[in-house]
C-alpha cells in the first residue's frame, strides 16, 4: 500500500510539474551578474557520477562560457524532475529511468547532454547490488520476499536489480523496495534494516570497506554499456534559451572528457561533496563518461520498466534525447 501510495504522489508530481512547464509564463534563464555572467542552478545527487560537473566548474568550463553554476543536491531524480519543470532548477541530473517515466506521462522534459555510464566490465562496475558481510544471500535470485534499498522508487535501480533477479531464473515481482539516501545504505545493511541495497559509488566502496559484498553488477545485467543518468532541462526552458543551453551542453561536454581522462582529479573531487573517507578515494570504481547517450541501451531500459510495469506507455526517445 505504500509503494502504491508514493506511485500516486509521484504522478501527481508529475502531472502538476507537467502543467507548470507548460504555461506561457516566461522561465528565468538564471540570475545575470554585472559581468555578464549566469547563475544556473543545477539539481544533483551526491554521488560519483556528478564528478565531471565539480570537475569543470572548478576547471573553468562553464566560466569560460559565461555560466555559474549553483549545485543543489537532492535524493534522487524522481525530486529532481518536478524541481527542473518548476523552474527550482534550470538543468537537472537524473537517472534515465526517472527520465523515461517522466517522458512516458507526456511531462516536457528535455535531455540536454550524457551523464554517466556502466564501465562495461561485469563484477567491475561502479554500482553493485550488495549485501552484508556474512549475509546468507549470495545470488540475486535470493533476494525473493527481501528488503532491498534504493534512493528513490521507480528508478534505475528498480529496473536493473529487477534484471539481475530475472537472469538468475528468480521473480522480480517479489522483490521489497526500500527508499532511503545513498549515504545511509551501508549502516542500514549493518543494523538489518534491508537485505541488500542498490549501491554505486561511492556507497559501494563503503559498504565493501564493512565486509560487504557485491551480489550483482546490474547496471551491467540491463547492458554492458548502459547509460546510467543524463542531464536534462524542460522544453520550454530549451526553446526559450537556446544559446545558454547550448553553452552548458557545451561544458558540460568538456567535463565529461576532462573526467574520463583525468581519473586521480576526480578522487580528490569526490571527496569535497560526498563523506566518502579519504582512505577509501583510491578503491573507488569510476563509471565512464562517454560523451553521448547509448540510445540501444536506452530502449533496453525501457523494454524493462515496461515489462515491469514501470511504464505504462512507451516514451517518445526523439523527444527526449537531444
Amino acid at each position: 500500500m505504500r509503494r502504491l501510495l508514493i506511485g500516486l504522489t509521484v504522478s501527481a508530481v508529475f502531472v502538476t510539474a507537467s502543467a507548470c512547464g507548460s504555461s506561457n509564463s516566461t522561465e528565468s534563464a538564471g540570475d545575470k551578474a554585472a559581468d555578464g555572467t549566469t547563475t544556473v542552478k543545477v539539481g544533483i545527487i551526491p554521488i560519483l557520477d556528478v564528478a565531471p560537473v565539480y570537475l569543470g566548474q572548478k576547471k573553468g568550463f562553464y566560466s569560460k562560457r559565461g555560466l555559474k553554476l549553483e549545485l543543489t543536491p537532492a535524493q534522487g531524480g524522481a525530486a529532481i524532475v518536478p524541481g527542473v519543470l518548476n523552474n527550482q532548477f534550470q538543468f537537472g541530473f537524473s537517472n534515465t529511468t526517472s527520465l523515461l517515466v517522466a517522458q512516458s506521462k507526456k511531462v516536457p522534459v528535455k535531455v540536454v547532454a550524457n551523464g554517466v555510464a556502466s564501465t562495461a566490465e561485469e563484477g567491475a562496475d561502479f554500482m553493485g547490488t550488495t549485501v552484508k558481510k556474512g549475509s546468507p544471500i549470495k545470488s540475486p535470485k535470493q533476494l525473493e520476499g527481501k528488503k532491498v534499498a534504493v534512493n528513490s522508487l521507480n528508478n534505475i535501480c528498480d529496473t536493473s536489480i529487477k534484471e539481475s533477479v530475472r537472469k538468475d531464473d528468480g521473480d522480480p515481482s517479489k522483490l521489497q523496495f526500500v527508499e532511503m539516501p545513498f549515504d545511509q545504505m551501508a549502516a542500514a545493511l549493518e543494523n538489518d534494516q534491508v537485505d541488500a541495497a542498490c549501491t554505486p559509488e561511492p556507497a559501494l566502496s563503503t559498504v565493501k570497506a564493512a565486509g560487504g559484498t557485491s551480489i550483482a553488477s546490474s547496471f551491467y545485467d540491463v547492458d554492458p554499456n548502459l547509460t546510467v543518468a543524463m542531464y536534462f532541462t524542460s522544453q520550454q526552458y530549451a526553446k526559450q534559451n537556446p544559446e545558454l543551453v547550448k553553452k552548458f551542453q557545451e561544458a558540460t561536454a568538456e567535463s565529461l572528457k576532462y573526467a574520463d581522462s583525468h581519473p586521480d582529479e576526480v578522487r580528490e573531487i569526490v571527496a569535497t561533496y560526498t563523506k566518502i573517507p579519504q582512505t577509501l578515494l583510491e578503491k573507488l570504481t569510476l563509471p565512464n563518461w562517454p560523451a553521448e547517450p547509448n540510445r540501444a541501451s536506452i530502449e533496453r531500459l525501457a523494454e524493462l520498466a515496461k515489462e515491469d510495469g514501470q511504464l505504462k506507455e512507451s516514451p517518445d526517445l526523439d523527444a527526449l534525447l537531444p
